[in-house]
């Protein structure tokens, strides 16, 4: 009996023992269960909130946020400055995403950004020093476009304005005298010389340009487009100043290449022809200023219209004519400053658009006769 009351006890143990690695067993299991549970919780909230920094902090914002990035920042003190100006979520996250996606060299100046911008935007507005977020739709200014194309062909086309109130507004005293305050080295006393037809003749650069504003003034796209002037014009301000020339004369001399260039013709053998014929005191003869001076299209100049008085044809005046005849792209005014070396004082294009040039007038009669005919 007594051996029978150990086995006993012994089985009794064994069983207890095996109770408890059960119970240890599930308590384990329901520990792990619950750990995973944390960590997956834990993960889908990470996850959320990170999903959540790398969007915009408010998708449908239109306020403008102006931030004030010093010089000598770096990217931790500019996702802190972003962070506590509310364009961006989370710093860290943008830290990481940047390095991610190996950012850098991004520059002081002052941005308006807005809560909708996605860290795309921002980050390339802080690459470039300029304000980067999807316009609602662009405006588009071919080269060569006079001021009055410009408003029939542009801005009463894309936007809710006329021609009439574009050519207005340009032409109002008030703010033409508010833009030469704000444009003091662009816009100088000879925009507003006795024989300039329009101001802003010229000024208007041609280039694609993005509209972020539903409510769209033409002050602020005229000086969106003056800004654009500006940066392409004055960047040439040290050479202009070595040749004594001013912006005016760059943009009347640019013009004139832009409206007698082609596909295929070179702008610095034309600008040549021009400084030849004006050192040597010549009429600059080409055709674009008496079609200007005339004030309409004309596919073809007769021998009578050569002879149409007026302060812009360069048949009836020496030099350049009083203002441009037409806003000149970025290759015009780099030619006008850096003409070709030639000895050349004729021109003509073909019915393909090559130009042929000549040094004298025999040379040109007979270009004339060859690729043009009588």
């Amino acid at each position: 009996m007594e051996k029978q009351s150990k086995k006993e006890i012994m089985f009794e143990r064994m069983t207890e023992k095996k109770k408890e690695v059960r119970v240890v067993r599930r308590i384990v299991l329901i520990v792990a269960l619950i750990l995973l549970i944390i960590i997956g919780i834990a993960g889908f909230q990470t996850y959320s909130y990170v999903t959540s920094a790398l969007d915009p902090v408010d998708p449908d914002s239109e306020e403008v946020i102006t931030v004030e990035v010093p010089i000598g920042s770096n990217l931790d003190s500019i996702a802190a400055l972003l962070e506590e100006n509310g364009v961006i979520e989370d710093a860290r996250i943008y830290k990481y995403y940047v390095k991610f996606n190996n950012e850098s060299e991004f520059q002081a100046g002052t941005y308006d950004l807005l809560p909708s911008m996605t860290l795309d935007e921002i980050t390339e507005s802080l690459k470039t020093g300029k304000v980067y977020r999807e316009p609602l739709f662009t405006i588009n200014i071919p080269e060569g476009l006079t001021v009055e194309e410009i408003a029939e062909n542009v801005i009463a086309e894309k936007t809710s304005f006329t021609a009439e109130e574009f050519l207005g507004k340009i032409q109002d005293p008030a703010y033409l005298e508010e833009l030469m305050i704000k444009y003091p080295e662009l816009l100088t006393d000879e925009i507003l010389g006795e024989n300039i037809r329009y101001a802003l003749e010229g000024y208007l650069f041609p280039a694609t340009y993005p509209i972020y504003e539903e409510d769209l003034s033409l002050s602020l796209l005229i000086e969106q487009m003056l800004d654009t002037t500006q940066a392409n014009v004055m960047q040439y301000q040290t050479v202009l100043e070595e040749q004594n020339q001013s912006p005016h004369w760059l943009l009347t001399f640019a013009s004139l290449l832009e409206e007698e260039a082609t596909a295929q013709s070179d702008r610095q053998t034309i600008a040549s022809v021009f400084y030849n014929r004006l050192n040597d005191d010549m009429p600059l003869q080409t055709d674009p200023t008496v079609i200007y001076a005339m004030g309409e299209h004309k596919d073809r100049l007769f021998n009578t219209d050569y002879e149409f008085e007026h302060p812009y044809s360069t048949y009836q005046n020496k030099g350049l004519p009083p203002g441009p005849i037409a806003n000149a792209g970025g290759s015009s005014l780099e030619a006008a400053l850096d003409p070709a070396e030639t000895e050349y004082f004729y021109f003509l294009a073909d019915s393909t658009g090559e130009n042929h040039f000549a040094k004298t007038y025999e040379e040109h009669l007979a270009n004339r006769d060859e690729f043009i005919g009588n």
